[in-house]
Order: C-alpha cells, then structure tokens, then sequence
C-alpha cells in the first residue's frame, strides 16, 4: 500500500467536495440550521398554556387563587367567562387548552374550613401538554392550599413530609439540554452516512469508479481514500456543533472535550460502514438517500431514544435497541456534555460502540471490495 496513491486519491477527493457548490451548504451550513432549529423547536418544555377562567365565585380567595396561576409563568389567560356552558365552544375551537372553573360559595368553603373544589378541564388532543399542564395544577392548587392552611390554622401544618427534590445535571429541566447534544450525533450520522453513500453511488453513475480500477490503486487504498475524507468532515461538523452548543447555546461541556472526539471516531466506523453498505445496494444517488433515510436513520432515530424513551418501548423493542449504535452513541455525549463523567462509566457503550462499528465497517468493506471484483 502506498501512501502517495492514497494521498494523490484523497485530493481528488477533497477537490471534488469544493467544486460542488450544491453540496457544501449540506456539508457545513444544513449542520448548524438543523441544530438551531430543533434545539429552539423541539422542545418539550409546556409554557403559556391558554387558559379561558370562569370565576363564579369573584371572592377574594377565587382571585387569590387566579394570582397564582397567572404568575406561574406556566398558564396564560386569554379569555374570561362567567357562562359554564360555554367552556366547551372555547376548547373546541381551539381557543384555549385549559379551562379553570371556580364555582360559587369557593370562598365560603375555605372560610367554614371545608374542602373547596376547583375544576380544570384539559384537551386531551394534545397528551403532552395535558400531562405537563396537569402536573402544574396540582403544584399550584397544593402550594396554594398549604397556604390557606398556615393562615386558618395561624401555624404551619405539623408533621408530614416536605420533599427538597434535585435534577442534577440539568436543574433546569430544558428540554433543550437533553435535546442539543443529541442533535450532534444525529448531524454526525446524516453527514456522514449519506454523504459516504452518495459519493461512491455518484462514482458509478458518471463512470469514474470503473476509471479508478484500471488506476494502480488498491481496492483498500481506494477504500481508505473515499473514508478518510468524511471522517474529516463528520469532525468538522462535530466542531462547529459543539462551538454553537457551548457559545449559541450556553450548554457547557463539562467532560473530556479530547474522549468526546476520540469516542466520535468509535461512532463514525458504524455511520461510514452503513454508508459503504448503501452505496453496494444502491444504482442511483437519489436510491441511496431513500435507503438510507426510511431503512437506518428512521429506525435508529426512533430506537435510540433520541426523543422517545427506550423504558417507555416495549420489551422487544428495548432488546432490538441494544443493537443500535446511535443509542450508545447518544449516552456517551449527554454522559459528557452534561455529567461530565470520564471513561471508566462509558465502557460498555463505548464496547458496545466498537464491537459494531468494527463488524458494519469490516462486513461493508468487504462486500464493497466484492462489488469492485
């Protein structure tokens, strides 16, 4: 194996990549947007929910009561109204995704020292927000009865259990902390894996690929040549994310910066092996992205947990998911970014993680340097 040939095939390479002005934007500038916009967009934070109140009490307590959930910061109140039976128009049309109903004698009820019942009626349409939503009420509703209990009974209720909870790692609970450093391994598997695919598909389609066999170069150089370049992308990528992350974002990297990169190379022999194997089923660059996207980023990105728990799956699909490198990969940088853990807690993903990135790339390899036979 000569380096010279590698060398002179990986300026091919290079000059091919800049001379696309088509494809440069989707290398460099397609990573940043999606990274913007599914770190501000996808969010499963709930703020602002649209509240219609019907207040049929207008005591004292019922505004008490109104105050706090204004000030929350988790509910709005768009609409006012005294009509019980028009709640259902406002829910139905889409006006508000909550109704707050405070019935009449509420306050009569708190001063004569018995239960006082509120009413809060959801749409259920929208499941995320109806959960979220509801957990809220009842924060609010036990913050404010605790404090109609210290002033009824002139003392702090005694006894009982006071709950100090604490999220390490994101006190916050932004969904946009869990969200971003996901993004990244997911731009790493996009770019790299279909940019693989459809370079070497592109090679056959003008005829190049037949070219280069007739060349002194070696299937493993030619391999090596048409890899090594998209390695070098997938961690300019990386780096660009990680600067958006840190400067865009405000989300420190609280671990190793130089485990992450080295842990990226591991996750990159499974994206670059799967887009060798595209590239050995495909005839057309377009059939290329069309495996690649409904046959392993689908999949991978709903198995991975990317956004949707892996406990939440059923038992075979927890199992399946074990086989999936983006998972791994996704615990090894939320483990660094966000804990900031070292090497000894990531050993099995990273195992796991090498175990199948050797296998994708070695089975692909071989049955691209079969292809090339």
């Amino acid at each position: 194996m000569k380096f010279q040939r590698i060398l002179a095939l990986l300026s091919k390479e290079f000059g091919q990549l800049f001379k696309d002005k088509k494809l440069l934007p989707l290398v460099f500038v397609a990573p940043v947007m999606q990274l913007v916009f599914l770190g501000y967009a996808a969010s499963f934070d709930v703020k602002n929910i649209s509240v219609v109140l019907c207040d049929l009490d207008k005591t004292e307590a019922s505004r008490a009561l109104i105050e706090k959930f204004s000030n929350s910061g988790y509910f709005t109140i768009e609409y006012s109204t005294e009509d019980y039976g028009s709640i259902q128009n406002y829910i139905d049309d889409n006006k508000v995704e909550m109704a707050l109903v405070i019935p009449r004698r509420f306050g009569d009820d708190l001063a004569a020292k018995v239960p006082a019942k509120v009413q809060v009626l959801f749409d259920g349409s929208e499941g995320n927000t109806a959960a979220i939503g509801l957990a809220y009420v009842n924060q609010i509703i036990v913050q404010y009865s605790n404090h109609v209990l210290v002033q009824n009974l002139g003392m702090a209720a005694i006894g009982g259990v006071v709950p100090e909870v604490r999220a390490w790692y994101n006190p916050s609970l932004q969904s946009r902390n869990f969200m971003v450093p996901a993004v990244l391994v997911m731009i790493l598997l996009i770019t790299t894996m279909n940019l693989t695919s459809m370079a070497v598909v592109k090679e056959k389609e003008i005829g190049t690929l037949e070219q280069l066999m007739v060349t002194p170069i070696r299937p493993v150089e030619l391999i090596l040549g048409k890899l090594i370049p998209f390695v070098m992308i997938g961690f300019a990528n990386a780096t660009v994310v990680l600067l958006v992350m840190v400067f865009g974002f405000g989300i420190p990297i609280r671990g190793s910066v130089l485990l992450l990169f080295f842990l990226s190379l591991i996750f990159l022999l499974t994206t670059l092996g799967l887009g060798l194997f595209v590239s050995t089923i495909s005839k057309t660059q377009q059939q290329a992205m069309m495996v690649g996207q409904f046959f392993i980023l689908q999949p991978m990105m709903y198995l991975s947990g990317f956004a949707f728990p892996i406990d939440n799956m059923p038992v075979v699909l927890q199992i399946g998911s074990i086989a999936v490198p983006m998972r791994h990969f996704l615990i090894i940088v939320r483990s660094i970014v966000l804990k900031g853990v070292g090497i000894g807690p990531l050993l099995f993903p990273a195992g796991a993680l090498l175990v199948m990135g050797v296998f994708i790339l070695t089975a692909s390899v071989l049955r691209f340097h079969k292809k090339l036979d």
